[in-house]
C-alpha cells in the first residue's frame, strides 16, 4: 500500500489517497456502489466488475479516497495502448460528493499514468452523469468517439486529454 497525502498547497478535504489492488474490499465495495448506481441511473443491470490484474502496477493503479477511516471515493486506470492510459471506475460516494475528491483522484491517476510512460487518458462515462461530464471537462478533457465496448451506446460520453498539458481554465498551472 502507499499512502497519498494532501500535500499539493491547495485546500483540500481531508482525505488520504491510498493506492490499493483492486480486489481490496474497499475497492470492490466502492466499485459495488458504482454499479448500483449505474443501474440506477440506466437501468438494466449495469456494468460488471472490472478484472483486478489490468489495473496491477506498473501498467494501471487503482486508489480509493479514505475520511476518517471510511473509504468514500475511487478510481483507477489501466494501459489501452502503450502510450494510453484509461480512466475507470471514477466514483465518490453520494456523501462525500462536492469537496473535490473526483478532481483530486483524477490528477493522481494523470500523474502515475504520466509515469509509465502514457502520454494520453481516455476515458468513458454517459449522458446520464452530467456532474461527470463537468469533472472532466473543467480538467481539460475534450469530447471522442466512442470507442471499444462503447462504439454503439448512444449514451455513452467518450473523452481524452493529452497528459502533462495544462488543463486549468485560467492557463496557471494545476
Amino acid at each position: 500500500m502507499v499512502h497519498v497525502g494532501d500535500g499539493d498547497g491547495v485546500a483540500q478535504p481531508p482525505a488520504t489517497l491510498t493506492i490499493v489492488g483492486l480486489d481490496d474490499p474497499r475497492a470492490r465495495a466502492l466499485e459495488n456502489m458504482h454499479i448500483e448506481e449505474m443501474r440506477s441511473r440506466y437501468g438494466g443491470r449495469g456494468p460488471g466488475p472490472l478484472a483486478a490484474a489490468e489495473f496491477d502496477p506498473p501498467d494501471g493503479c487503482f486508489v480509493v479516497a479514505t475520511m476518517a477511516g471510511e473509504a468514500v471515493a475511487c478510481g483507477g486506470f489501466h494501459r489501452l495502448r502503450p502510450e494510453i492510459a484509461e480512466i475507470k471506475r471514477m466514483f465518490v460516494e453520494p456523501g462525500a460528493r462536492g469537496r473535490g475528491l473526483g478532481g483530486r483522484i483524477l490528477r493522481f491517476l494523470e500523474q502515475r499514468a504520466q509515469t509509465v510512460g502514457c502520454t494520453e487518458a481516455w476515458l468513458e462515462t454517459g449522458s446520464e452523469q452530467p456532474d461527470a461530464i463537468a469533472l472532466y471537462s473543467s480538467a481539460g478533457y475534450r469530447p471522442v468517439a466512442p470507442y471499444g465496448e462503447f462504439k454503439n451506446d448512444e449514451r455513452s460520453r467518450c473523452f481524452s486529454r493529452m497528459l502533462g498539458e495544462d488543463s486549468s481554465p485560467s492557463g496557471l498551472a494545476r
